[in-house]
């Protein structure tokens, strides 16, 4: 444990003019007192960590020295392609590889280069959850995720329905959708590619046995195809309405996108009010109800009739409301 941190700290010092006390002991986890011993350890050892005293003074490495300790493993070289999406990586217990990577390239960097982690983190974040959701990360996320890495079987209980499911897969990849992990993995012994939410599954056991994975798997075309199939396949319902010029360009922002401009496409030519009748695909009369309620005056249903009269009685109710 101490060796490894002796490295990252000469790793920062390389990458770095000067650090002061407080920012090692930030980076490293340890108190100010601990990387004053590991500064004395180092230069014991050979290492020229030359100590600045006074208020501005600090840590840095003197004569030019520089490391040759910065030769990449492969799970930070993987995690290293991934440091972009920070929480992600903390969610699959990469966080400690992926920065050890950075630090290890910031290294090796000329020193004229070495902001340039800090620079593109300035300038580029993701933050994959929707507004207003709290995102949970599921428990089993980081079991499921190393096997993912390993290619290793897992045996998987889920939730499905009022029961659960027991199978064996094989984890091709993960997949991180508006702040809900997903899995898309091939079912062992079936051949079939499936997706699961990893906040449905109960119980995961990875043993130690490999699968022979598929190089021809593409996990992002994959998952736009599932994505697609899984979009189209609750759209059970229709319903028949007309749309101002404006609620049709506000249609595709309140259901889904392709559905509605499908349906705008296939619609006939606006009545005298420029007003448009077309038929949409929708989950349930609940669903399209909340929908379409996002636009307001600039939507009329036509059909069916229990849904057009719960729209009569939503503006009679706002009619009370709002009546001077």
């Amino acid at each position: 444990m101490r060796a490894a941190r002796l490295i990252k700290m000469v790793l920062l010092l390389q990458s770095q003019p000067s650090m002061t006390a407080a920012e090692l002991a930030r980076e490293l986890e340890v108190s100010e007192r601990t990387v004053t011993r590991d500064a004395q350890a180092l230069s014991e050892a050979g290492v020229p960590v030359y100590a600045d005293r006074g208020r501005a003074g600090g840590y840095r490495l003197i004569g030019g020295y520089r490391t040759r300790l910065t030769g990449l493993g492969r799970s930070e070289a993987e995690a290293l392609f991934l440091s972009g999406v920070p929480g992600a990586l903390r969610e699959m217990g990469l966080e400690d590889a992926a920065s050890a990577a950075r630090l290890k390239v910031s290294a090796a960097l000329m020193p004229s280069l070495r902001d340039a982690s800090r620079t593109a983190a300035q300038r580029f974040h993701l933050d994959a959850p929707n507004w207003f959701k709290e995102p949970k990360t599921p428990e089993l996320l980081p079991t499921v995720a190393e096997a993912v890495w390993d290619d290793r079987r897992i045996v998987a209980r889920y939730r499905r329905g009022e029961g659960e499911v027991q199978r064996e897969l094989e984890p091709y990849g993960l997949v991180l959708k508006a702040g809900v992990w997903y899995v898309c993995a091939r079912v062992a012994g079936h051949g079939s590619y499936r997706v699961y939410r990893i906040d449905r599954f109960t119980a995961v056991d990875a043993g130690d046995e490999r699968f022979e994975r598929d190089e021809e798997f593409d996990l992002p075309g994959f998952w736009d195809e599932r994505a697609e199939q899984f979009a189209r396949s609750i759209l059970r319902g229709e319903v028949v309405v007309r749309v101002s010029p404006g609620g049709a360009r506000r249609l595709p922002y309140a259901l889904d996108p392709q559905s509605a401009r499908e349906a705008l496409e296939a619609a006939g030519a606006p009545d005298g009010d420029g007003w448009v009748t077309l038929t949409l695909p929708v989950e349930s009369e609940e669903v399209a109800h909340s929908q379409l309620a996002m636009l307001g005056p600039e939507v009329e249903v036509l059909a069916p009739e229990a849904l057009r009269a719960r729209f009569a009685s939503d503006a009679i109710r706002l009619a009370e409301l709002y009546r001077t």
